[in-house]
């Protein structure tokens, strides 16, 4: 039995954002990689601590692909990951939010 995999609002938006962004120059591209950012995501649901953890944000850890990071918490006692935010490198860090 696999553990339940959740997106917040904002790691939603991001994933929406990121591949919004893609599709102004290649709709098939964001497709693509927009597919393969989710199904990342859902394998959590296997392996939840194979993700690095996150320095100086104890509790969190990441997960890269290409140039987007996928950033979460485990609820051990809940079987929850928690998808906080789906980051693309390429931005300013200095934006980046963590909770």
């Amino acid at each position: 039995m696999g553990w339940q995999v959740a997106l917040t609002d904002e790691a939603d938006a991001d994933l929406g954002r990121v591949v919004a962004f893609l599709a102004q120059k290649s709709p098939t591209a964001a497709e693509r990689i927009g597919l393969e950012l989710v199904d990342l995501i859902f394998t959590l649901d296997q392996m939840p601590n194979r993700g690095a953890p996150v320095r100086k944000r104890p509790g969190l850890r990441k997960l890269a692909h290409r140039h987007y990071l996928i950033i979460y918490r485990v609820n051990e006692s809940a079987a929850l990951v928690e998808i906080v935010r789906v980051w693309d490198n390429r931005q300013d860090p200095g934006k980046l939010r963590l909770p």
